[in-house]
C-alpha cells in the first residue's frame, strides 16, 4: 500500500516549521507497514500540474492532508484536484477543523471519502489494514465518511494513554534541508493535553483535558535525533502548556542539563503556571524565551472567557521572567465576547505596562470551539465562514459595542506604530546607524523573505541548471536569483553562500552543464515525493 500526504501552503507570516501533525502521522502510516510519501507544499510551490506529477512518480493508492481552519480550503482544494485526476484514490483528511465540521466538509467536498477525527494515530493503526473494505468501516471508531446519501460518524475513540508508544515523527520523509534554509525552529511536543476551559480554543477538544506526559528520555532522545541528524539549532515546545506540571519541567530539563545537549529553544506557558525556580531551570537546560497568551487586560473579560488567569499572576509571570533575563512575549486578542472600546484600552493600558514584546490577534471562532456551539450566550456575531479569513489577522465577528471594521481599526493603529519602528530601523541599517542587534534583525528579515521565496517559487528547481561559465558556480546562481527576484546582488550572494556552507543547496556538473538542487537530509531532493 502507498500513501502519499501532503503538507497544504501555509503563509509565511505564520513562521511555518517541518509540520509535526503530518510528521506523526506519516510515522503511524510506516509502523502500519505502508510506504508513504510526503508532498510538501510548504517549503516549494504548488500547482494543479505538479500534484499530478507527484501523484504519477510515486502512484498512491490513498491521499491524505491534514489542515487548520485557515489552510482548510487549500487543502480539501487539493485533495479534490488528487481524487478528479485519480479516481482511483482513496482520500482522507484529519486535523481540528475537519474534525468538528463533518456533516459540512464531507456536504462541500464529495472528493474526501475519509474524516479522521481528534488524535488520529491510532485509529489509522486500525483502519489501514481495512481501508479497501469499505464494508468494515462502519466498525472503526474515530472516523467519519458517506454512505450513500448519509453521513456516518462513527463513536469517538479514547485518546493514547501511554504517548511512548507513538514512534518518532517521521520527519526523513520532510525536505528538512529546507525547513532549515528557513531558519524557524523545529517544534518538538512533550504532552498532549489542555485542564483549562478557554471558549476560544479546541486544544481541549482535540486532545483532553487530562495532560498526558511523555517520558523525558524520549523527549531528550527525540532533541538529540534532530541536532545530531539534521543539524537543529533550535526547538520550540509545542505544548498546549508545557508548564502544566513543575515536577515534569524539572525532570526534562535535569535530563537535557544531564546528558549536556546546548541548543536554543521556546515555549508557550500560562502564568499561573509558573514560578521563578522553574524559569531558571528552564533557563539552565537553553530556554531563552517564553510565550504567555494573557489575551485581556480586563479582568471581567478574562472571567467571561473561562481564561482562568489574573492580570497579577500575568504581572508576577513576567516579573519572573526578567528578573533572570528570559525573553518574554505575551499575546492579547481583540474581539472577545462583549469587546468595546473600554476593554481593548484596557488591554492597550496593561500590554504597555508589563513592558515586554507583545502582539494582538483577532478572534478566530473555529468549528468545535465553545464560543461557537454557545454563541446564543455571548454577545458576539459571526460575520463571515470564509474560511480563509481565520487567520486571525483580520476581524470575522462583530459585538453590540464594536463592528469589525472598529475592530481591524485597533489592530492597525497598533500595526502602523509598529511599522514606522520597523521602517526606522530600517533606514539606520541602510546609512549604518543602527545597533548590531537591529543590523541582525534586517538581515534576517530580508534573508527570510529570499529564502522563502526561492522555496515558494521552485527557483532554483526553474533556474538552478545553466551553462559553466566559470570557476564560481555559486556566483553565477546568486548573480541569477538577483536578477530573477530584483535584489541586490551583494546580498543575494551572502544568502546563497550560506546556504551552500550549511550544506542546504549544493550542485552537480555535468557535459558542461552546472545543477543545483535543494538537498534532502544530507541526500539529494530532486525526486517530486519528498520535493514537492
Amino acid at each position: 500500500m502507498k500513501i502519499a500526504l501532503i503538507a497544504p501552503p501555509y503563509p509565511l507570516e505564520e513562521a511555518p516549521s517541518p509540520p509535526l501533525g503530518l510528521s506523526y502521522v506519516a510515522a503511524i502510516c510506516e509502523a502500519a507497514g505502508a510506504k508513504v510519501a510526503i508532498f510538501d507544499y510548504i517549503v516549494s510551490r504548488y500547482t494543479p500540474e505538479k500534484l499530478r506529477q507527484d501523484i504519477d512518480s510515486f502512484n498512491p493508492d490513498i491521499v491524505g492532508t491534514t489542515a487548520v481552519t485557515m489552510n482548510f480550503r487549500a487543502a480539501a482544494g487539493i485533495i479534490r484536484e488528487a481524487k478528479q485526476y485519480k479516481p482511483s484514490l482513496i482520500t482522507m483528511m484529519g486535523g481540528p477543523h475537519v474534525s468538528f465540521d463533518i456533516e459540512a466538509t464531507l456536504g462541500q467536498y464529495p472528493e474526501i471519502d475519509l474524516i479522521i477525527k481528534g488524535e488520529g494515530e491510532q485509529t489509522l493503526m486500525e483502519l489501514l489494514p481495512l481501508i479497501t473494505d469499505r464494508e468494515s468501516w462502519p466498525k472503526i471508531n474515530g472516523i467519519a465518511f458517506r454512505s450513500g446519501e448519509e453521513i456516518v460518524t462513527t463513536p469517538p475513540r479514547p485518546l493514547i494513554e501511554d504517548l511512548d508508544t507513538l514512534p518518532l515523527p517521521a520527519r526523513h520523509l520532510l525536505p528538512m534541508s529546507r525547513y532549515g534554509a528557513l531558519g524557524f525552529p523545529v517544534s518538538v511536543i512533550t504532552s498532549r493535553g489542555c485542564p483549562n476551559r478557554c471558549i476560544f480554543c479546541l486544544g481541549r477538544r482535540m486532545v483532553g483535558y487530562k495532560v498526558r506526559h511523555r517520558s523525558p528520555s524520549k523527549v531528550v532522545d527525540e532533541i538529540e535525533h534532530l541536532i545530531t541528524y539534521y543539524g537543529v539549532d533550535r526547538i520550540n515546545i509545542a505544548d498546549d502548556i508545557f508548564t502544566a506540571n513543575k515536577q515534569r519541567v524539572k525532570e526534562l530539563c535535569g535530563e537535557i542539563i544531564r546528558r549536556g545537549i546546548n541548543f536554543g529553544w521556546s515555549a508557550f506557558s500560562r502564568v499561573n503556571t509558573v514560578d521563578r525556580e522553574t524559569l531558571k531551570i528552564m533557563q539552565d537546560a537553553g530556554c531563552d524565551s517564553i510565550s504567555f497568551g494573557i489575551e485581556s487586560g480586563n479582568p471581567e473579560m478574562l472571567k467571561r472567557v473561562k481564561k482562568g488567569i489574573t492580570l497579577d499572576q500575568a504581572r508576577a509571570a513576567v516579573r519572573y521572567c526578567k528578573e533572570i533575563g528570559m525573553g518574554t512575549h505575551a499575546s492579547f486578542m481583540i474581539g472577545l465576547p462583549g469587546e468595546n472600546h473600554q476593554t481593548l484600552s484596557d488591554s492597550s493600558k496593561f500590554a504597555d505596562e508589563l513592558e515586554i514584546y507583545y502582539g494582538y490577534h483577532m478572534l478566530a471562532p473555529f468549528p468545535g470551539t465553545t464560543v461557537v456551539e454557545e454563541i446564543d450566550q455571548y454577545d458576539l456575531e459571526i460575520i463571515t465562514d470564509d474560511w480563509d479569513c481565520y487567520d486571525a489577522n483580520r476581524a470575522v465577528v462583530r459585538t453590540s459595542a464594536l463592528s469589525s471594521s472598529e475592530m481591524d481599526d485597533f489592530a492597525n493603529a497598533f500595526d502602523k506604530i509598529q511599522q514606522k519602528d520597523w521602517e526606522d530601523i530600517q533606514r539606520r541599517h541602510s546609512e549604518n546607524r543602527c545597533t548590531p542587534y537591529e543590523s541582525l534583525r534586517v538581515e534576517g528579515d530580508r534573508r527570510m523573505r529570499l529564502i522563502f521565496k526561492l522555496l515558494s517559487e521552485d527557483i532554483i528547481a526553474d533556474t538552478g541548471t545553466f551553462p559553466k561559465n566559470g570557476d564560481n558556480p555559486t556566483s553565477e546562481l546568486a548573480y541569477k536569483i538577483a536578477s530573477l527576484t530584483e535584489t541586490e546582488n551583494d546580498f543575494v550572494h551572502r544568502t546563497t553562500q550560506s546556504l551552500v556552507d550549511a550544506g542546504y543547496l549544493k550542485f552537480e556538473s555535468s557535459n558542461g552543464h552546472i545543477s543545483w538542487f535543494w538537498t534532502h537530509n544530507g541526500h539529494v531532493d530532486r525526486l517530486p515525493i519528498t520535493s514537492g
